[in-house]
């Protein structure tokens, strides 16, 4: 089963500096029939403006995994990290018992961002933050994790969830399949590009969710970048 959300109809908000489209409930967009699918509870589709971001705030409880599909992302966090995250590559954060953090475009032009928060399988511990790179080119035709907390990822930035997140792009034409557990809760959104998925055509930043199926085959209409949810 592929439930198709189109960008167009997605909620949002237009904060000037930030453009926001919410794939499920968050902030002042609420839809109780739209929550969350499975342990993914945010994913946020944001343009950020430059020199400009998201001050100093609070978090607890979660796992927040940042992808940058344009320009730069500037982290600051109460453990004294500190980072830039460029596009095409992940930053992650473990709230745990609690953690402040900013999030800033320090850049000339506009960042957009996927926003991305699972529930963990464990509440509380040790605050955490990481980056690392994933080179577009070491991920054209597969799909490779880029965080996750299954046993046996090992070059994926680690979570407290009992899921993981996979990235790729595909040349028009090309094909990529993931099998899936009919159990658990997938969701993709591609970055850039449309793509079919099981015979269903998701465009760019529409939100596909997907539950029983047991093969994911995502085809390429035209050159795409997509991200990929597996969670309980």
């Amino acid at each position: 089963m592929i439930e198709l959300k189109p960008f167009a109809k997605l909620g949002g908000a237009d904060h000037g500096w930030l453009k926001a489209k919410h794939h499920f409930s968050f902030a002042s967009y609420y839809d109780p029939a739209n929550v969350s699918h499975g342990a993914l509870r945010v994913w946020n589709d944001d343009e950020i403006a430059p020199n400009s971001g998201f001050p100093a705030h609070p978090h607890a409880n979660m796992e927040i995994i940042t992808y940058v599909r344009e320009g730069a992302i500037t982290h600051q966090d109460s453990l004294g990290n500190k980072g830039r995250t460029e596009a095409g590559d992940v930053q992650v954060m473990s709230a745990g018992s609690g953690i402040r953090h900013s999030e800033y475009n320090l850049e000339p032009s506009k960042t957009k961002i996927f926003q991305i928060w699972i529930e963990p399988t464990t509440q509380g511990g040790q605050p955490t933050w990481g980056s690392k790179p994933f080179p577009k080119s070491n991920r054209s035709g597969k799909l490779v994790t880029i965080a996750s907390g299954i046993d046996g990822d090992d070059d994926a930035l680690p979570i407290r969830a009992n899921a993981r997140v996979l990235a790729t792009t595909l040349k028009a034409g090309e094909s990529a399949e993931y099998a899936a557990d009919k159990a658990r809760h997938l969701y993709l959104v591609p970055a850039a590009g449309s793509v079919e998925v099981n015979g269903v055509r998701v465009n760019a930043r529409d939100g596909a969710a997907i539950r029983d199926e047991a093969t994911l085959k995502i085809t390429a209409l035209e050159d795409a970048e997509l991200v990929l949810v597996d969670a309980a």
